[in-house]
């Protein structure tokens, strides 16, 4: 059986400081390691979910794996941009050490800080139609040769839904994210869009992502 999102930041090993204090999170960022790179050399970016950190270490829930001692780079909004190495692979994910200074780790505290004392505040984003984040992300891409596909669902509402995975289909390409179908309508720099074929019950929406 798959592990939900808090069974999966459960399994945070701790790297050196065993004891120090984490705090679970469920931040949506996006990701490179040093060895994806695109035709053009560059680094590709994935879209990820921060699950838990600490000062030194964090867990990442990820389409796309490294192994141990990949160097990574992750971004998000609440803690910035953060530097470290893969330190041990999990399911669909990774703990990776946060490498700063003394004074990049301070800011970061403060960071972590804010974010505990406001995690359960509805700060409002200024969106029209706040986008919908599934609970667990984890999902499957089926493609028209039947062939099937790790993916990580980044956000989705009842026409559609944005996907992160070690793919980026041409435009108009058929497949099915679960068991819901569509076809890509838009590339992002983390992934891509899909629009279902037709519109798609709320309830059921994530329920329907995630079975295949």
């Amino acid at each position: 059986m798959p592990q939900t999102p808090s069974q999966f930041a459960d399994d945070l090993v701790i790297v050196e400081r065993r004891r120090e204090p984490r705090i679970i999170v469920s931040v949506p960022g996006r990701y490179a390691m040093a060895s994806r790179r695109d035709t053009r050399g560059n680094r590709r970016e994935f879209a990820c979910r921060i699950v838990n950190i600490s000062l030194h270490a964090m867990t990442l829930v990820v389409p796309v794996n490294g192994p141990v001692a990949e160097r990574v780079i992750t971004h998000c909004d609440e803690f910035g941009k953060l530097e470290g190495q893969i330190a041990r692979v999990l399911d669909r994910g990774f703990v990776m050490t946060i490498a700063a200074t003394n004074e990049e780790r301070a800011r970061l505290a403060d960071r972590i800080d804010w974010y505990e004392k406001n995690k359960n505040h509805d700060l409002s984003d200024g969106r029209k139609h706040k986008r919908i984040m599934p609970k667990d992300p984890r999902s499957t891409l089926v493609l028209a040769d039947e062939s099937r596909l790790d993916c990580f669902v980044i956000d989705m509402s009842p026409s559609g839904v944005a996907v992160s995975a070690d793919i980026k289909p041409k435009i108009g390409t058929p497949l099915a994210v679960g068991t819901l179908v569509g076809r890509v309508v838009r590339h992002l720099a983390d992934g891509f869009a899909v629009q279902f074929i037709e519109l798609q019950d709320i309830d059921s929406l994530e329920q329907r992502l995630i079975q295949s």
